[in-house]
């Protein structure tokens, strides 16, 4: 994983649990489709935070507004302390925020080793392909196959695995269990329970609600664009009844 400086800053930040992220009145449009109507919600640096919600809530749109891939928001999205609603998505990634998105966005006409290697290193403390390996062996093994020749899980590794490399600290996943074997599933929340023990801050988008309380601290519930309740895992039990009715299931 990474060297020993590194992983005791992020421990560090970790401890401290204060605001890595900020996110305040956020709107946003697709065209002349208003989809976010004032979002409201912190991530604390080393926390794995959720958004649960409805197929069409807006949660990818929350994470893609943050990335700065949403041609028209409005409102603050404070990160570090630095307002960044108005920063260009490669700005906001050279400041240490990675998204994967729920399509993966593997590349048809290259291996694995090339898609992994795609993405360039925008901070100091990317993983190294073996430590990446060490999380995922399975991409060891199919380097140079390619990339949509994968099962869908291991394309879900190597989705993760490229953001990896370019040593952002936040990680945006949005669902990263989908359509996947209990087993891969089972494999990614290991993986997210590393990281985050390894001082990454991850904001989750999960419908998976069981996957998603073996893994988080916190939780969101988005639904017609805005943030409708939050709790903590340990209030997971007491609000059931509640997140049901949320999420219909």
């Amino acid at each position: 994983m990474p060297d020993t400086a590194i992983a005791e800053a992020r421990a560090k930040a970790a401890t401290t649990g204060g605001n890595i992220l900020q996110v305040r009145n956020l709107e946003a449009w697709y065209g002349e489709s208003h989809i976010l109507h004032g979002i409201n919600f912190d991530v604390n640096a080393g926390e794995v935070v959720t958004l649960l919600g409805r197929n069409g809530a807006g949660k990818t749109t929350t994470l893609k507004s943050i990335m700065g891939v949403i041609g028209k928001r409005t409102g603050s999205v404070r990160f570090n302390n630095e307002e960044i609603i108005r920063a260009t998505s490669d700005r906001i990634a050279r400041m240490g925020i990675a998204f994967c998105p729920e399509e993966r966005g593997i590349f048809a006409s290259l291996d694995v080793r090339e898609n992994l290697m795609l993405p360039p290193i925008v901070r100091a403390g990317g993983l190294s392909l073996d430590q990446i390996f060490e999380l995922f062996p399975n991409l060891k093994e199919r380097l140079s196959s390619q990339g949509t020749k994968l099962s869908g899980g291991e394309q879900q590794m190597l989705a993760i695995a490229r953001i990896l490399r370019t040593g952002a600290s936040f990680l945006m996943l949005d669902e990263p269990t989908e359509g996947l074997a209990p087993v891969i599933i089972q494999q990614i929340g290991h993986t997210i329970a590393r990281l985050k023990k390894e001082g990454f801050t991850i904001l989750l988008v999960e419908q998976n609600f069981r996957f998603a309380s073996t893994v988080a601290d916190r939780y969101y519930v988005v639904e017609h664009g805005k943030i409708i309740d939050g709790f903590s895992n340990a209030e997971l039990a007491a609000n059931m009844d509640k997140l049901h009715a949320y999420l219909g299931v």
